[in-house]
């Protein structure tokens, strides 16, 4: 392990979207609060204890809303980040956050403490779908929290936005994006909506009012076209960034290198290691963390390598992967291969990589060819 990034969880949120399986709490207490941040507090550094000599490179404070904590208490979570782990000066450190959840003196509080990249979940600058959403900000909002992060100091702000939401149409998530690009955040994520058991959206998933599978697909691949026009590189199924702006923390997961999770229903990847942190909150703030435990086996190490190098643009390197894996690697290449004649794939130097229709139906494809023993 030559470099490790890092995830903190923080599981709350002023209200739960309709859409939201994610492990958040909406409404907690300022003493719920700080209970936890000890607990993290703690975690930090037992586990800055055991890395010692690692380099960190990315941090990531993801919920859950990390913004629905002052700002004081995100503050002081980094620095216990970087009194306890060996943190590059340059690494990137980003914090998801809220439009309403912040304003310009917490913003520059953020920024002082080191926070450099902010995520910011728009998902809509359509008031009308924010509310289907059960979004608590209003397109409004985002656009005044957007400008604030500026002049706080952050030059480096990615949006995040949703297609297939209830009564969108093609052209109400083009306004979206064409009003998002004049606003010219460094990065942009384009996801679509998934109902998730368990949500206000599962419950009520046969009257929700939700385009069709074409205007679905049309509205993905509008996206790619258009951004690439106002100069954002598509590098990820779902991730498009200006010239040197790609999620450095992201990638990691998707080139399966090292990361570790702290917080609540946090995972880990250390190796071939994976592990995995409690949902349980009073389980967790009695220091009983780990939920599960397992070690990857070759085969599923190579599946894996396989399913989450294809979300990349750039594809699988089979040649790469044939030097680590042998001839096991070959096989998924010769699966993959099928798929071209469709014109899902495209061959590139050393292997595969998904054309943008093979990108829409990735799942699919990848749930053909890959066979996971676990």
């Amino acid at each position: 392990m030559s470099t490790l990034g890092l995830y903190l969880h923080i599981p709350f949120c002023q209200s739960k979207c309709r859409y939201c399986d994610f492990c958040s709490f909406p409404g907690q207490s300022e003493e719920a609060a700080e209970a936890y941040c000890a607990a993290l507090s703690q975690e930090i550094e037992t586990y800055g204890k055991q890395m010692r000599g690692v380099t960190v490179d990315t941090v990531y404070f993801g919920g859950g809303t990390p913004t629905y904590l002052p700002p004081w208490r995100l503050a002081a979570l980094l620095e216990s980040v970087t009194k306890h782990f060996s943190v590059k000066a340059d690494a990137e450190i980003t914090t998801e956050c809220n439009p309403a959840t912040v304003d310009l003196p917490a913003l520059r509080t953020l920024r002082g403490a080191g926070f450099n990249r902010l995520s910011i979940g728009a998902q809509s600058l359509s008031d009308r779908e924010l509310r289907l959403l059960g979004r608590i900000h209003t397109a409004a909002d985002f656009k005044a929290t957007f400008e604030a992060a500026r002049r706080a100091g952050f030059d480096n702000l990615s949006a995040d936005v949703m297609f297939g939401i209830p009564e969108q149409t093609a052209n109400s998530f083009a306004q979206t994006l064409r009003e998002l690009c004049d606003l010219a955040p460094d990065h942009l994520s384009a996801y679509g909506l998934k109902i998730e058991e368990g949500t206000p959206f599962f419950a009520a998933r046969d009257t929700l009012p939700l385009p069709n599978e074409d205007t679905e697909r049309q509205m993905y691949m509008d996206a790619v076209a258009y951004l690439a026009d106002r100069g954002y590189d598509r590098y990820e199924i779902s991730n498009f960034a200006k010239k040197g702006k790609k999620s450095r923390h992201n990638l990691r997961y998707w080139e399966r290198e090292d990361y570790l999770g702290m917080g609540l229903a946090a995972c880990s990847c250390l190796g071939n290691e994976r592990f995995s942190n409690t949902e349980d909150m009073a389980r967790y703030l009695a220091g009983d963390r780990i939920a599960e435990r397992e070690h990857v086996s070759a085969h599923d190490a190579l599946c894996e390598a396989v399913m989450l190098g294809m979300r990349l643009e750039r594809g699988v390197d089979f040649k790469a992967l044939a030097n680590t894996f042998g001839d096991a690697a070959r096989e998924y290449q010769n699966r993959l291969a099928k798929y071209q004649s469709g014109g899902f794939v495209r061959k590139t130097e050393n292997g595969y990589a998904f054309t943008s229709d093979g990108m829409y139906v990735s799942n699919a494809i990848l749930s053909d060819i890959l066979d996971f023993e676990n």
